[in-house]
């Protein structure tokens, strides 16, 4: 089963201006328009079976919201894996996090870039205490900032695999979005996930190279970052860039369904 592990779609009314956001914010041109339709339809052109749909919410208020739209997703469509949400602002957390569980739901998706809090905070740890047995959770790492002034980063992250090690840490970007030097030091090896998106078009080839020789490929997962990207152009690239047998790119968009439990 071949997975895209990385994707995002937004609810018709609010795909158009979370695509502007998402420009605006990374200074790119997504190249998709980051609705359902679409997303399945380039899936499929990639020769994927199914993707991972990620969302986070933004405010406290937002949690419920955005875990209703996950799981009209679960419902309606089949080859659609939706995660979750959480926000550390949300008072009822614990039965949200029971209900997506009830539900189906296999992940967590967290940004705190996007989310407004730090990855770093203690009532963050409590969440995941709760949720690391039945949840995959995938965080945004990185940004341009320095790390210690950034939300998220490689040493945030690298702290709560210590404090958490039976968790099922996702580190998205390998490992850092413009920081994977910093992921190289303390993230890169260790028992982490990282999946490839949002990163070919600026990881230079020392640094690419180094990451691939270090961390188990068998913790390796594609993802696109669709609606930034179309997977089946990523798919090309990735191949194309770490000059991949076919054999070891069928391993990248394998390993998400093993981490899931669906082969």
């Amino acid at each position: 089963m071949y997975i895209d592990f990385h994707t995002h779609a937004f609810h018709p009314k609010i795909a158009a201006k979370a695509v502007e956001h998402l420009n605006s914010h990374y200074g790119i041109t997504c190249q998709c328009t980051g609705v359902m339709d679409d997303l399945i339809r380039r899936v499929k052109k990639a020769g994927l079976d199914k993707m991972v749909v990620l969302c986070a919410a933004t405010s406290a208020a937002q949690v419920i919201p955005a875990n209703n739209f996950a799981l009209s997703l679960k419902a309606a469509h089949p080859d659609a894996i939706p995660f979750g949400t959480i926000h550390p602002d949300f008072d009822d957390w614990e039965n949200q996090l029971a209900r997506l569980k009830a539900r189906g739901i296999k992940g967590l998706k967290l940004h705190p870039d996007f989310q407004g809090f730090r990855m770093d905070e203690k009532r963050l740890l409590p969440i995941i205490e709760a949720a690391q047995k039945d949840f995959v959770i995938l965080f945004h790492v990185g940004d341009k900032l320095a790390p210690e002034d950034n939300p998220s980063c490689p040493y945030k992250l690298s702290a709560l695999i210590d404090q958490f090690p039976n968790a099922r840490f996702v580190a998205a970007h390998f490992g850092g979005y413009h920081q994977w030097d910093h992921a190289l030091k303390v993230l890169i090896g260790k028992n982490i996930y990282i999946d490839t998106s949002s990163t070919l078009d600026f990881i230079d080839d020392t640094t690419l190279n180094a990451i691939m020789k270090k961390h188990p490929h068998e913790k390796i997962l594609f993802g696109s970052d669709y609606p930034l990207y179309s997977p089946d152009k990523e798919l090309i690239k990735l191949k194309k860039r770490l000059k991949l047998s076919n054999s070891k790119l069928e391993t990248f968009l394998s390993n998400g369904a093993e981490l899931l439990g669906l082969t």
